[in-house]
């Protein structure tokens, strides 16, 4: 006899609260903010004018970090099986709660694909690196002015990134390529990412990185990491010296996403278990087209169109968005 009780699935939501936030009840403790009961109990209070029908009592809390203060918490809920995580992420009362509190909440299928994804694949511009190497190179060489009038050119519409790029690469021209050992010399991972990488490969995964920016700098940073794979752009040089022009294909938005299927579909993975992170809005494409998506501390625009954000100070959070908890973390660490 067929069963009249509604289909559920159950979802996964990460609720992060902001480093150093201590308004509105993001209550303090030391120097962290983490998420006090009031938080939580609002939490439900949400879910319930969004949710019809919402039951508390299905509810399962796990805390990520610390169980007296947690400022990561996992929440397992059960939702109508029709139900859209796109609506949650995006609705206008998740969002109302998540300003009042200081927090980001991350809703996630709880599936097994959640549980055992084993592709990672990264931006390296102002996400596992601290600069922007473009701009470096713009400072080293003392075209900044000019680097700077392309990119509002852009961002106001008037380029495409395509565009924007071949003219930031003419300004090169003649530049020697000794110019990028002296940009290695400068680059600073972001905090976590050495550490997070390391986690990821003891867990088997493979990762990638792709870049907007030049084989040279990203290629040596993916050896340094130890990274199984690396895309950039390629510069033409010629006697030592770079010509400005760009050969082969570039890797912009849609390239991204591209690659992220062709990884996936070499190493056998679905991209259900394929996580993607990066801060800008070249980096959306790739987020979609992967089973989780993250803007790490990215753009005002593209937080609020990735499928999820946080903005820690480390990058070794990502690690709880994998249902991964800080004494784990640390095992994997040693």
């Amino acid at each position: 006899m067929a069963s009249s009780t509604p289909a559920v699935r159950r979802v996964v939501s990460t609720l992060f609260a902001r480093s150093n936030a201590a308004s509105n009840g993001a209550s303090a403790n030391g120097n962290a903010a983490y998420l006090s009961q009031q938080c939580i109990a609002d939490f439900f209070n949400t879910l319930s004018t969004v949710l019809p029908g919402f039951d508390q009592t299905t509810a399962i809390q796990r805390s990520l970090d610390s169980e007296t203060s947690p400022r990561v918490l996992e929440v397992s809920i059960a939702l109508p099986a029709e139900s859209k995580l796109e609506s949650l992420r995006k609705n206008a009362d998740v969002a109302a709660f998540e300003q009042k509190w200081t927090v980001e909440a991350v809703f996630q299928n709880d599936d097994v694909y959640r549980r055992h994804k084993r592709l990672a694949v990264f931006d390296m511009d102002s996400t596992l690196i601290q600069q922007e190497v473009i701009d470096e190179v713009a400072r080293h060489i003392g075209v900044e002015d000019k680097v700077s009038a392309i990119t509002e050119a852009a961002m106001n519409g008037e380029l495409d990134f395509k565009q924007s790029l071949e003219k930031r690469c003419e300004l090169l021209k003649g530049v020697p390529v000794s110019v990028w050992e002296n940009i290695r010399k400068l680059i600073t991972p972001t905090p976590g990412a050495v550490e997070l990488i390391k986690a990821l490969k003891r867990l088997g995964y493979k990762t990638a990185v792709l870049s907007g920016g030049f084989t040279p700098v990203t290629g040596w940073f993916a050896e340094q990491l130890g990274l199984d794979y690396a895309h950039a752009n390629h510069l033409v040089v010629e006697n030592e010296t770079l010509t400005g022009v760009l050969t082969g294909e570039i890797v912009d938005a849609q390239c991204k996403a591209k690659h992220v299927k062709r990884i996936a579909e070499k190493e056998g993975i679905k991209l259900e278990q394929a996580f993607c992170v990066g801060d800008g809005a070249n980096d959306l494409p790739m987020m979609g087209v992967a089973g989780l998506g993250v803007a790490f501390r990215a753009k005002p625009k593209v937080q609020l169109q990735a499928p999820a954000r946080i903005n820690s100070e480390t990058l070794l959070d990502v690690l709880y968005l994998l249902g991964i908890s800080k004494a784990e973390r640390e095992q994997l660490l040693q």
